[in-house]
């Protein structure tokens, strides 16, 4: 299991203090409300007078990790205190093995890869009941395995993409000529022993290139070829960067009661820049991410975690997955649902190519 990545605090607590605080955030989580010394005295195994209970979360509450609303005599975790919890005080659990199961046989049901990943994204909103976001791959990175162009009418063709992470684009061309079939292998041809192996964003800057050149110096077959490739990587069919599945989720979580919270939130999802930004931080980091409440940076998600880890096609890093919900969250339970789905993720993707 990888170890989660977050802020580290050097804050020395006793054993007992450090017990009652994962009490607390337990419990606080399982029930969602404050939690008093007398509920804590009644834990299983804790062998403490409510009157040690008071003073310990009295030292708690000095050192910023509990505080109490003003509406109620008990104690919830401030972000401080879930930080140190999931830096600290957390034991990982393997996914339950129904969860586990659940996702193996979803990914590898996929037929391709944006198949893959939307079901990636679906599946960990269903298991968590949270919002679920995946990052797709930079399509600008990915290699030119081929491309094919097959004819449909006239003046128009239908151009295929292949890329190395085997996704497939396909789009129809216009054309101000008519070309034979052979030609339009031979042009495929031609365009794949000159690119094939490159990023998508290396044959775009060729391309340029090519374009500028005299058309006297270029021959025909390598003009229609540029030509006919050139509104194939246009840029305006490049796909949006992220997907978030199940975010009315978060409708039924009273933690998100207030409807300006949830606007703002909705608006960072509808908008995805930010997501982009945050989850863009994730790829660079190793290993499992927790953005906890104003750690994420942004506004919107600051009475939100998330939960993101990086997935791999042949080695290499391609994109992030995650989970968005509410700072009161089983991270116990969430964060090796995000692990083995980014694992499985990756290794389902390999099975495509």
């Amino acid at each position: 299991m990888t170890d989660p990545v977050g802020q580290s605090h050097n804050l020395e607590l006793s054993e007992r203090a450090q017990n009652l605080l994962k009490l607390l955030i337990r419990r606080y989580v399982s029930d969602g409300e404050p939690v008093g010394s007398r509920t804590l005295s009644r834990e299983p195994g804790l062998d403490l007078s409510a009157a040690t209970i008071r003073n310990v979360m009295s030292d708690l509450e000095d050192l910023g990790l509990i505080r109490a609303p003003h509406t109620s005599a008990g104690r919830v975790p401030t972000q401080l205190g879930y930080r140190v919890f999931v830096d600290s005080l957390l034991k990982m659990h393997m996914p339950e093995k129904s969860n586990a199961r659940e996702i193996s046989e979803a990914l590898s049901s996929a037929k391709n890869p944006d198949e893959l990943l939307g079901a990636a994204s679906e599946l960990l909103s269903d298991i968590t009941q949270y919002a679920g976001v995946i990052m797709l791959p930079d399509t600008e990175q990915a290699k030119l395995r081929q491309v094919e162009f097959l004819e449909l009418a006239e003046d128009r063709v239908l151009a295929i993409l292949v890329t190395d992470d085997g996704r497939v684009q396909n789009r129809v061309l216009f054309l101000d000529k008519q070309l034979t079939p052979s030609e339009l292998v031979e042009a495929a041809n031609f365009f794949n022993e000159q690119h094939a192996g490159r990023t998508l964003h290396e044959v775009r800057h060729r391309l340029l290139l090519d374009m500028q050149l005299d058309s006297d110096a270029m021959s025909r077959m390598m003009r229609t070829a540029v030509e006919m490739a050139s509104q194939l990587l246009d840029d305006e069919s490049a796909q949006e960067g992220v997907v978030v599945s199940g975010e009315t989720k978060l409708l039924g979580i009273p933690d998100f009661d207030q409807l300006g919270k949830l606007r703002d939130i909705f608006d960072a999802f509808k908008t995805k820049q930010d997501l982009l930004d945050l989850l863009d931080k994730s790829m660079r980091a190793t290993g499992i991410s927790i953005f906890i409440g104003e750690e994420s940076g942004y506004s919107a998600l600051t009475e939100c975690s998330i939960v993101t880890a990086p997935y791999e096609s042949d080695g290499r890093c391609i994109g992030v997955l995650g989970v968005i919900g509410p700072t009161r969250m089983a991270y116990e339970k969430v964060i090796p649902v995000v692990d083995i789905t980014a694992r499985v993720l990756g290794n389902a993707l390999r099975a495509l190519h």
